[in-house]
C-alpha cells in the first residue's frame, strides 16, 4: 500500500478515536461546568469526582435496548444517526487541527467543511420524519428550518474575511494572520466573528438555539424514538461539530495555530478551542431558550442584513485600498 494512503488512513482513525473520546469527555465537563455555575455538584458517585461517569454512560449506551418503532420506516430510521455522525467526522478531514496535522489539505478546505457540516441536517431530518411520531416530525421540521436558515448567515459571515485573505484554504487563512496578535482577523472583521459564532450555536444545536429536541415543547424532537447507540451517534455528531466550529473560529478569526507570544502554536490553538468550548457551555448555563419564531426573526431580520452590510463594506474597502 502507498505510504501516503496508509498515513491518511492512520490520521483518519486517530482523529475519529480522539474526537469520539473527547465527545464523551465533553459531556462530563459540561455537566461539571453547569453544576458549578448553578451551585450544584454534578457527577460525584462514579469514580473520583465522578470522572468514571463517562465510562458508565458508554456502558449504558452500548447495552441499552436499541429498538425500531413498529410503524417507522426502518431503513431510514437506522441510517439517519449514521449520517449525522459521518458528516461530522467527514468535515473534520479538512481541518488543520495542529501544525502539519490534517487529513486532506485541499485548496477549498473551508468550503468543503461547511458543505459537509450542512449535509448533517439530513440526519435529524430523516430521523424525525421516519419514526412515525409527531414529536419527531416537529423536530425534523425544525431541523430543516433552523439549519438551512443559519447556513445562509454562516456563508455570508465568512465571506468577508475570505475577501481579505483571497483563499478558501484554511492553511492560507492561518498564514494570513502570522504577524501576531495584532494581525488576527477578529480585529478587522469583528462583526463577521460575532455572526459566525452565533450561527455556530444554531448549527450545533446549542442553547439558546437547541430547538431541534427541545424537551419542554416536543419531548425530544427528532430523537424521541431513539435509544442506545443510535441515540448516542446523534450526540457524538453534535459534539464533534462543536469542536469543528471551535477550530474554525480559532483558525479564521483568532490567529489559528500561529505562535502566540511565547506560547507555541500547537498549544495556542488548543487553548483557544478550550476557551471557545467553555463559552458554549457558559452560554447554556446562562441563556434561556428562544421560541422558533424568535430564532427565525433573529436570523432573517437581524443577522442576515448585518452580514450583507459587512460584505458590502469589506468589498468597498478591498476595492479602494
Amino acid at each position: 500500500m502507498d505510504n501516503d494512503i496508509l498515513m491518511t488512513i492512520v490520521k483518519a482513525l486517530v482523529i475519529l478515536l480522539v474526537f469520539s473520546a473527547l465527545a464523551g469527555f465533553t459531556t462530563y465537563i459540561e455537566r461539571k461546568v453547569l453544576a458549578f455555575m448553578q451551585r450544584r455538584l454534578g457527577p460525584t458517585h462514579v469514580g473520583p469526582f465522578g470522572v468514571l461517569q463517562i465510562a458508565a454512560d458508554g456502558i449504558k449506551l452500548f447495552t441499552k435496548e436499541d429498538f425500531v418503532p413498529q410503524h417507522a420506516n426502518k431503513v431510514i430510521f437506522m441510517i439517519a444517526p449514521v449520517i449525522t455522525a459521518a458528516t461530522a467526522f467527514i468535515a473534520m478531514s479538512a481541518v488543520p487541527f495542529l501544525p502539519g496535522v490534517i487529513i486532506s489539505d485541499i485548496n477549498v478546505g473551508l468550503l468543503f467543511i461547511l458543505g459537509a457540516m450542512a449535509s448533517g441536517l439530513y440526519g435529524p431530518l430523516l430521523g424525525g420524519m421516519s419514526q412515525a411520531n409527531k414529536w419527531g416530525l416537529l423536530g425534523g421540521a425544525r431541523t430543516a428550518i433552523q439549519l438551512l436558515s443559519y447556513e445562509v448567515v454562516t456563508g455570508l459571515a465568512v465571506l468577508a474575511p475570505l475577501m481579505l485573505v483571497g483563499s478558501l484554504s484554511l492553511i492560507d487563512i492561518n498564514n494570513y494572520q502570522a504577524g501576531g496578535f495584532s494581525h488576527w482577523l477578529i480585529w478587522t472583521q469583528p462583526l463577521a466573528f460575532i455572526l459566525f459564532l452565533i450561527a455556530g450555536y444554531a448549527e450545533t444545536n446549542r442553547t439558546p438555539f437547541d430547538l431541534l429536541e427541545h424537551e419542554a415543547e416536543i419531548v425530544a424532537g427528532y430523537a424521541t424514538e431513539y435509544s442506545g447507540m443510535r441515540w448516542g451517534m446523534f450526540f457524538i455528531g453534535e459534539y464533534a461539530n462543536l469542536f469543528t466550529i471551535s477550530f474554525l473560529v480559532s483558525l479564521i478569526f483568532l490567529g489559528g495555530f500561529n505562535d502566540l507570544w511565547f506560547i507555541p502554536g500547537a498549544i495556542a490553538i488548543i487553548l483557544k478551542v478550550m476557551v471557545l468550548i467553555f463559552v458554549f457551555l457558559w452560554t447554556r448555563a446562562s441563556w434561556p431558550h428562544v421560541r422558533p419564531d424568535q430564532l427565525m426573526w433573529l436570523c432573517w431580520k437581524i443577522l442576515m442584513p448585518l452580514a450583507v452590510i459587512n460584505v458590502l463594506i469589506t468589498g468597498f474597502v478591498v476595492m479602494v485600498f
